[in-house]
C-alpha cells in the first residue's frame, strides 16, 4: 500500500486571509479584464445590430412604398380589365365597323388621357390587341415600324405570366414613333370574359423619376446608399448607376440575387467594410441597403476609453475591499470547517454557530438546513424502503392465491368431465395468461394494454365459474394503452367487487372496468352494482391497523389492502396519485385510481 502524499495547496500561502485575498485579486482581475472587454464586443455589437435594424425598417418602408406605387399601377390595369370599351375594342368576337372604331378610340384615349392628367409619373397607358388594335393615351397612336412587338420583353413576359402582372426592368421604350423614354414597364394580359382566353396586352410606361425620388431621399449615413434591381440583377436604380455602366465601379449582384429577404450580410474590400440588407418585392425586384461600418459607430473610441476608466476604478475598488473581506471571512470559515468534518464523520447532530450576519453566517445557517434535511430524508429513505419491500414482498405474496387457483382448476375439471372442451381451453389459456403476466419480475412499471389483457383474462375466468351471477364491461380508450402503470394495479379492485360486492347478490350483478385520459392524467375505475358499503365499513379502509377479514378488500387472504395499494401508488407516482372509493349501500361500489401519463 502506497503512501498517499499531504495535498498540495494551489496557492503558496499558510494563511486563509492571504489565500483568499490573493485568489480574490486574480478573480477579480480576470473578471473585469474579460467583462470589460465582453462589454465593449456587446457593446459595439449592439449599436451595430440596432443600425442594422434601423436600415432593415427603412429598407421595408421603402419596400411599402414602392410595392403601394406598383400596386396603384395595377389598379390602373385593372381599370382597363373592367372597362366595356376596351374589353369590346380588342376582342375578336365584335363586330366594330370602321366608322365606328374611332368612337371607340376615342373614348379608351380619354380615360387613358384622365388617368395621365392625375398621374405625372406615368409616361404612357397603351392596349395593343391580338385582333391588331392598338389604342393609347394620344389621339393618334403612331407605332414605330422598325419595334417588333413580338420582341418587346413586356409584351412576351405578360404573354407566359397569364393575366398577372409584370414588371420589366428599366428599358428605352421605343414602340411608339419619335419617343425614346427610359422607363419600367408594367404589362399584363388582358383576358375575354371567360377569364381565361388572352385578348391584348395592357401597357403601363412608368417614368424612373419617382422610384429615384424614393430612394435618393433615403440617408443610410454618410457614405451609405440603396439601390434596387430585378430578379435578372438588372439594375433598376443605383446612385451610381453609370459608374457601374462604366465598370468603374462594381456591386455584389450575385450575393443579392441569391439572398433571401431579410438577409444581412457583410462585404470587407478595399472600399471599405460595409453591410448589404436585402429585401424582397413582392413583383421581383430586391432592395438592397449598403452601410459603411464607420458610419454605424462613430464614437469607437469614446467607447473604448470610457469602459477601460471603468474597468480600472472597479479593479482598485475590488481589490481594496477584497483584502478586507478577507480578513473577516477567514474566522467563521475555519469553524465552519470544523464542523463540516464533524458531519463527514456521521455526526448528523452538528450545528454551526455564525454570528457574522453576512454570506458566511448565511452559508452557516444554510449548512444547519442542510444537515437537517439528510438526517430526515435519510430517515425518511429508510421508511420508504422498508414500505417499499413490504409492498413488494406483499405483492408478491398475492400474485398466487391458491384458492383461486383451486377453484379454477375445479372448474377445468368439471368442464372436462362434462366435454366442454372449448370452455377447457378457453379457461386453460386464460390461466395462463393470467399467471404468466404476475410471475413476470423484469420491471414493476407494465403497459397498460399489458394490465388490461390481465383483466380481461382474469374476469374471463370468473365469467365462466360464476356465469349466472358475473357480467363484466371491460372498456379502455386505445389513447392511454402505451403509457405505463403498476403491475396487477387492478386485479385486486377487481376481485374485491366479485368477492365482496356481487357474490352474495341474490341476482346477477355487472362489474365495469373502465380505462381513460383526464385533464392530462390516467383515470381507472372498477365500478360494481352489488352490496355497497356503509360509511362506517368505507372508513376502517384507509385504517393500516387490521381489521376483521370479513370486511378487509383484499385479493386474497393475505393479500394487499386497499390502504397499501393506495401508498403503492403514492411511493412510486407521488402523493398526488392514489385511490378514492365512493359506495352506497345496497346500490354499489365506484373505485378511482388516478396515476401520471407515463411514456
Amino acid at each position: 500500500m502506497r503512501d498517499r502524499k499531504p495535498f498540495a495547496p494551489l496557492l503558496p500561502f499558510k494563511s486563509i486571509q492571504s489565500s483568499i485575498s490573493f485568489a480574490f485579486s486574480c478573480l477579480i482581475l480576470v473578471t473585469i479584464t474579460v467583462t470589460s472587454l465582453a462589454s465593449y464586443q456587446l457593446a459595439v455589437y449592439s449599436v451595430e445590430r440596432n443600425s442594422e435594424g434601423y436600415i432593415e425598417e427603412i429598407m421595408k418602408q421603402v419596400n411599402t412604398n414602392i410595392q403601394s406605387y406598383v400596386d396603384n399601377m395595377e389598379n390602373i390595369s385593372l381599370l382597363a380589365m373592367t372597362n366595356k370599351d376596351v374589353n369590346y375594342y380588342i376582342s375578336s368576337n365584335n363586330f366594330i365597323g370602321n366608322e365606328d372604331r374611332r368612337v371607340y378610340e376615342k373614348r379608351i384615349s380619354d380615360l387613358f388621357q384622365a388617368i395621365l392628367y392625375t398621374r405625372k409619373d406615368i409616361a404612357s397607358l397603351m392596349v395593343f390587341g391580338y385582333n391588331g388594335r392598338v389604342v393609347s393615351d394620344r389621339r393618334i397612336t403612331s407605332i414605330n415600324p422598325y419595334a417588333v412587338l413580338t420582341d418587346q420583353a413586356w409584351y412576351r413576359n405578360a404573354k407566359a405570366a397569364g393575366g398577372k402582372s409584370v414588371l420589366s426592368a428599366p428599358h428605352v421604350q421605343n414602340i411608339i414613333q419619335n419617343e425614346y423614354r427610359w422607363v419600367v414597364s408594367l404589362s399584363r394580359e388582358l383576358k375575354n370574359s371567360d377569364g381565361v382566353t388572352g385578348e391584348g396586352v395592357f401597357l403601363v410606361d412608368l417614368n424612373l423619376s419617382v422610384i429615384t425620388d424614393l430612394c435618393s431621399q433615403i440617408n443610410l449615413g454618410k457614405k451609405g446608399y440603396m439601390f434596387i434591381v430585378d430578379n435578372d440583377g438588372n439594375i433598376v436604380y443605383h446612385p451610381k448607376q453609370q459608374l457601374i455602366y462604366s465598370n468603374l465601379r462594381t456591386e455584389q449582384i450575385e450575393r443579392v440575387k441569391e439572398a433571401p429577404s431579410g438577409t444581412v450580410f457583410t462585404v470587407d474590400d478595399q472600399e471599405g467594410k460595409r453591410s448589404y440588407t436585402v429585401q424582397d418585392t413582392n413583383f421581383g425586384w430586391k432592395i438592397v441597403g449598403v452601410a459603411y461600418a464607420n458610419d454605424l459607430i462613430s464614437n469607437k473610441d469614446d467607447i473604448r476609453q470610457t469602459f477601460l476608466l471603468y474597468a480600472s476604478a472597479g479593479l482598485i475598488v475590488s481589490l481594496l475591499l477584497s483584502i478586507a473581506i478577507s480578513h473577516r471571512l477567514s474566522r467563521p470559515i475555519r469553524n465552519l470547517q470544523r464542523d463540516m468534518k464533524a458531519v463527514e464523520r456521521g455526526n448528523f447532530d452538528t450545528q454551526t454557530v455564525i454570528r457574522e450576519p453576512n454570506e458566511i453566517g448565511q452559508l452557516g445557517h444554510t449548512f444547519n438546513i442542510m444537515v437537517g434535511q439528510i438526517k430526515r430524508l435519510m430517515q425518511e429513505i429508510i421508511h420508504t424502503q422498508e414500505n417499499k419491500r413490504k409492498s413488494e414482498l406483499q405483492l408478491l405474496q398475492s400474485q398466487i392465491n391458491p384458492h383461486f387457483l383451486y377453484n379454477t382448476l375445479d372448474s377445468i375439471v368439471w368442464m372436462a368431465e362434462q366435454q366442454q372442451h372449448e370452455q377447457v381451453v378457453l379457461m386453460t389459456s386464460a390461466l395462463a395468461k393470467l399467471f404468466r403476466a404476475s410471475i413476470a419480475k423484469d420491471t414493476e412499471l407494465v403497459s397498460i394494454r399489458v394490465d388490461a389483457e390481465h383483466i380481461t383474462n382474469y374476469l374471463l375466468i370468473q365469467k365462466m365459474r360464476y356465469e349466472s351471477q358475473l357480467e363484466y364491461i371491460v372498456d379502455f380508450d386505445r389513447g392511454i394503452m402505451p403509457y405505463k402503470t403498476l403491475k396487477i394495479l387492478l386485479q385486486p379492485f377487481v376481485e374485491n367487487a366479485i368477492y365482496h360486492g356481487l357474490r352474495n347478490k341474490p341476482d346477477k350483478g355487472t362489474v365495469t372496468v373502465r380505462g381513460y385520459e383526464s385533464n392530462g392524467l390516467i383515470v381507472f375505475e372498477v365500478e360494481d352494482d352489488g352490496l355497497g358499503m356503509t360509511a362506517e365499513q368505507l372508513e376502517r379502509i384507509w385504517k393500516p391497523a387490521p381489521v376483521p377479514a370479513d370486511e378487509v378488500l383484499t385479493i386474497s387472504p393475505k393479500g394487499i389492502g386497499i390502504h397499501n395499494v393506495d401508498e403503492r401508488i403514492k411511493l412510486y407516482f407521488g402523493p398526488e396519485y392514489g385511490v378514492r372509493i365512493h359506495s352506497e349501500l345496497d346500490v354499489g361500489t365506484c373505485v378511482t385510481i388516478t396515476i401520471p401519463k407515463v411514456k
